[in-house]
C-alpha cells in the first residue's frame, strides 16, 4: 500500500478505536484498551500480553511499564464488556454492508491444568473430541460482504458451577449459574436485540437446531430461524394431520397419548424422508461465487412439522421448511436443515441462507489466527472476556475494512497451494513511541496491520 494508503488507515484506526472506547473510564484506561487493540493487529506469534507490550514500544526499558498497563487493562479493569460490545455491534449492524443473518455458535479453546475458568474435560466441535478445554457461545452479524462477532459468553460445565472455591479464585460472578448452551445463545439475542440488532434469521449448527426449546425460544422472540438437524430428527411428512386420539364414548383405560394420523401414516426420521423424495424434487442450486469456482450442489425443499416427544403428547411443531442436501456423487443425503421462514421463500433462497453459516467459520479463523483470541494466558473470568471483547473490537476493524475497501485478492479465499498473508512472515511493525503520556497519542505504524487487510 502507498503511504498516502497507511495514513489513511492509520487515521481510520484512530477514529475506529476514539469511538469504541470513548466514556469508557479515564484517560489512561481508555489509551490502555487502544493500545491492546493495536496489539492484537500488531505483527506477531503471539499475542499474549508480554509479547503484545514488547512491540508497543520502542525502548525495552519501557515493557515492563506497557505490560503493567495492558494487565491492569485487561484482568482487573472494571470497564463493561456489554457496553463495548453493544456499540461493536451498532456499528457493524450499520456499516457492514448486506447484513441479513444472525449466527449462533461455539468454539474451544485447549488448555492444561484445571486452574482456567471453566476448562474441564468436555466435548469441543472446534477440536473435534472431549478435551481439556474452555468452550465459549459466539454470536455473529454475516452476510455475504462481511461479518463480525457481537457476542462471547464462556461456558461453565457443572462441575465449575457447583464448586466455590473454583469460582471464588476465578472470579466468576454470584449471579452466574448454570446455563445450557442455547440458553446462553438465546441470552446474546436477547442482548443484541436489546441494542438495537434488527431481526434477522438465525443459524446455527446441528448442536442448536437439535434442540426444540431453542427453536421455539427464536420463534418467541420473533425470529425466523435456518438451522442445521440430525438424519435421525423425527418429522411428519408432507400432507400428515397428526392429532390426539379421540376417546370413544363408552371405552375403558387410559387415553392413548400417542399422536396419531388418521390415514395411519407415522413419523418418519428425515434421512428416510429425504431419500423417498422423487429425484425430480432435487435442484442444482449454486449459492457463491469464489476463486475456487462456483460452488453448487442439489437440494430439495418440503414442508413438515416436526414430531419431537409425539408419544408423548407433545404437540406437532408448526408447518416449515425441511431443506435436504444430496450432493452428486453421494450414496445419500448428506446436510438437512429446518426453517421457519415463509412458506414462499424460494428453493435458491434456503440455499444461499443455509450456506452462509460458513462465515462464523472463517470469523474463529480470523480472530484465531490473526488477532489473537486463543493467546489469552489469564485465568479469570474477567480476564477471559475482557480479551475475548477486545479481539471483538480488533476482529471488527479488520471485518469493515474488507467489506468496504474489499482487496483484489482474499488470501481465504486463494486457490488451494497459492501463497497467503502470514503473520510470521510479513514485515515487521514500527514499535510504538515511548509509554504515552496521559496527553499524547501513540499509534503503531499502520504497515504493521495492513497486511492483516491485504
Amino acid at each position: 500500500m502507498t503511504p498516502a494508503q497507511l495514513k489513511k488507515l492509520d487515521e481510520a484506526l484512530g477514529a475506529y478505536l476514539e469511538e469504541m472506547v470513548a466514556g469508557m473510564g479515564r484517560l489512561e484506561r481508555r489509551r490502555a484498551m487502544e493500545a491492546y487493540v493495536t496489539g492484537l493487529l500488531l505483527d506477531g506469534e503471539r499475542k499474549s500480553i508480554e509479547p503484545m507490550a514488547a512491540r508497543l514500544v520502542e525502548d525495552a526499558g519501557e515493557v515492563e511499564a506497557m505490560r503493567q498497563r495492558l494487565q491492569q487493562c485487561v484482568s482487573q479493569g472494571t470497564w463493561s464488556d456489554e457496553a463495548l460490545r453493544e456499540r461493536l455491534a451498532r456499528k457493524l449492524e450499520a456499516r457492514l454492508p448486506e447484513v441479513e443473518a444472525l449466527v449462533v455458535d461455539d468454539t474451544g479453546f485447549p488448555k492444561k491444568g484445571k486452574h482456567s475458568v471453566g476448562v474441564a474435560r468436555q466435548y469441543s466441535g472446534t477440536l473435534g473430541r472431549t478435551d481439556n478445554c474452555q468452550v465459549a457461545v459466539s454470536l455473529h452479524l454475516a452476510g455475504a460482504r462481511g461479518s463480525g462477532c457481537i457476542g462471547m459468553r464462556l461456558y461453565l460445565p457443572e462441575e465449575w458451577v457447583t464448586d466455590a472455591a473454583r469460582r471464588k479464585a476465578a472470579g466468576v460472578p454470584e449471579a452466574v449459574g448454570a446455563s445450557r448452551k442455547w440458553e446462553l445463545a438465546l441470552a446474546q439475542l436477547d442482548d443484541a436485540l436489546k441494542w438495537g440488532v434488527r431481526k434477522h434469521v438465525v443459524l446455527a449448527d446441528a448442536g442448536y437446531g437439535n434442540c426444540r426449546e431453542f427453536r421455539e425460544g427464536l420463534t418467541a422472540r420473533g425470529l425466523p430461524y435456518l438451522v442445521a438437524v440430525p438424519g435421525q430428527h423425527k418429522v411428519w411428512p408432507p400432507g400428515a394431520t397428526p392429532h390426539l386420539p379421540v376417546k370413544k364414548a363408552g371405552a375403558y383405560g387410559r387415553p392413548r397419548t400417542r399422536f396419531v394420523d388418521d390415514s395411519g401414516v407415522q413419523p418418519w426420521t428425515i434421512e428416510e424422508l429425504a431419500r423417498q423424495l422423487p429425484e425430480e424434487e432435487y435442484r442444482r442450486i449454486s449459492w457463491r461465487e469464489g476463486s475456487r469456482g462456483t460452488q453448487s450442489s442439489t437440494f430439495a425443499a418440503v414442508r413438515i412439522q416436526v414430531a419431537e416427544g409425539h408419544v408423548v403428547r407433545k404437540a406437532p411443531g408448526a408447518p416449515e421448511w425441511l431443506l435436504c442436501e444430496w450432493p452428486p456423487g453421494e450414496a445419500a443425503p448428506t446436510k438437512y436443515y429446518l426453517s421457519s421462514l415463509p412458506e414462499d421463500t424460494p428453493l435458491k433462497r434456503l440455499v444461499t441462507l443455509a450456506k452462509l453459516r460458513w462465515r462464523v467459520e472463517r470469523d474463529y479463523q480470523e480472530m484465531k489466527g490473526e488477532v489473537g483470541l486463543d493467546h489469552f494466558e489469564g485465568r479469570t473470568w474477567r480476564g477471559f472476556h475482557h480479551h475475548a471483547t477486545l479481539c471483538m473490537v480488533a476482529h471488527g476493524f479488520l471485518a469493515l475494512r474488507r467489506a468496504l475497501f474489499p482487496p483484489e485478492a482474499d488470501s481465504l479465499d486463494a486457490a488451494p497451494g497459492a501463497p497467503t498473508a502470514s503473520a510470521s512472515t510479513a514485515a515487521p511493525p514500527r514499535p510504538l513511541s515511548n509509554v504515552p503520556p496521559q496527553t499524547r497519542r501513540s499509534r503503531s505504524s499502520s504497515r504493521a496491520v495492513t497486511h492483516l487487510i491485504k
